[in-house]
């Protein structure tokens, strides 16, 4: 007999933005792939037109967006279990988009955290997009009537807006027809994963050099950590770590046996630890970790044919579902031609 899967509909994008870095695949497509396999419907889509706000090189779109389906598919994501797609092919979204922005006001949406920030750091691009980002948002997960949507600390007020959206399309039609969508994560807390630069998490926006990508060679985890930050040695007995070798001690704890990170611990505790010899032992995990990863990657990038077949199939699932969205929405807004 099968597993019984939930019924809650899972919905998640992710900008085209450059690679996937291990803070994405540990704290976001992991989690994803174990969705895949506790939920009837999940929709993983690459948000090619959210990127548009920073006005990409058009050589770029395409390039990009086809790295985000690879490395998703390299990481484990099933497309015969899950609905994967590219949101520009996924037209109604833009539909739902438009009617959406019919009732989001000027003043809740220049209230955002988000806008704000985007406002002060460049004021010379504060396009229509990044004001109506919660809109396009909200659309991504309400053309599927998605119920739960994994994300980040810094999307939650995003997803609170598309709450009141839902709401407030349900009760000026009076029809239920949009659900509230729910924040959630798989493992019950967010995970951070640091980089290599002695503070903070890793991010795309780090240095090459200071964070780790699912497409880096054996050669190139070893250098990169390798010349990780660290600092002299402890000085006393079971001295707390500084922030720069504590990151490097959590990012054992991802990749490394339970044995090994004992045996670290120790040697930190007495005084006796040799950075070195910690980075070393760190590098050599973190190639058997992700190289199986990486080899995915590589054989599934040069397999046009597949990634066509996926993207279209994926397309299909997605139209399905959104028309169906769709029709009821348009049908309460009074347009039944």
């Amino acid at each position: 007999m099968a597993d019984k899967k939930f019924e809650d509909i899972i919905v998640s994008g992710a900008r085209p933005t450059g690679n996937l870095h291990l803070g994405n695949y540990i704290g976001a497509v992991q989690q994803f792939v174990k969705m895949q396999d506790l939920y009837k419907k999940c929709f993983f889509f690459i948000a090619d037109i959210h990127s548009l706000t920073t006005h990409p090189n058009p050589a770029d779109l395409e390039e990009n967006a086809k790295t985000v389906l690879v490395e998703y598919l390299a990481s484990g994501l099933d497309p015969d279990k899950i609905t994967i797609y590219r949101q520009s092919d996924l037209h109604e979204t833009s539909m739902l988009y438009l009617f959406l922005n019919m009732h989001a006001y000027k003043g809740e949406l220049e209230r955002t955290t988000s806008f704000k920030e985007k406002a002060r750091t460049q004021p010379d691009n504060i396009n229509a997009g990044l004001l109506t980002y919660p809109v396009l948002m909200a659309s991504d997960i309400l053309i599927h009537k998605g119920t739960k949507v994994p994300v980040g600390k810094d999307q939650e007020q995003h997803l609170e807006m598309a709450r009141t959206f839902a709401k407030r399309f349900n009760h000026i039609y009076k029809q239920d027809i949009l659900p509230e969508p729910e924040a959630f994560n798989t493992l019950g807390k967010l995970i951070k994963v640091p980089g290599l630069g002695g503070s903070g998490k890793m991010s795309k926006s780090d240095e090459e050099s200071t964070a780790i990508y699912l497409k880096d060679s054996p050669k190139e985890l070893e250098k990169k950590i390798m010349r990780a930050v660290t600092d002299t040695g402890p000085t006393q007995l079971n001295q707390k770590k500084p922030e720069a070798v504590d990151n490097l001690f959590s990012l054992m704890k991802h990749v490394s046996s339970p044995d090994t990170i004992a045996y670290f611990e120790e040697k930190y505790n007495d005084m006796t630890i040799r950075y070195g010899d910690l980075k070393k032992q760190l590098a050599a995990d973190m190639v058997v970790f992700l190289s199986p990863v990486r080899e995915k990657i590589e054989a599934i990038r040069t397999n046009d044919e597949y990634l066509k077949k996926v993207l279209k199939e994926g397309t299909e699932k997605a139209t399905e579902s959104a028309a169906n969205t769709m029709r009821e929405v348009r049908s309460a807004m009074g347009f039944r031609h």
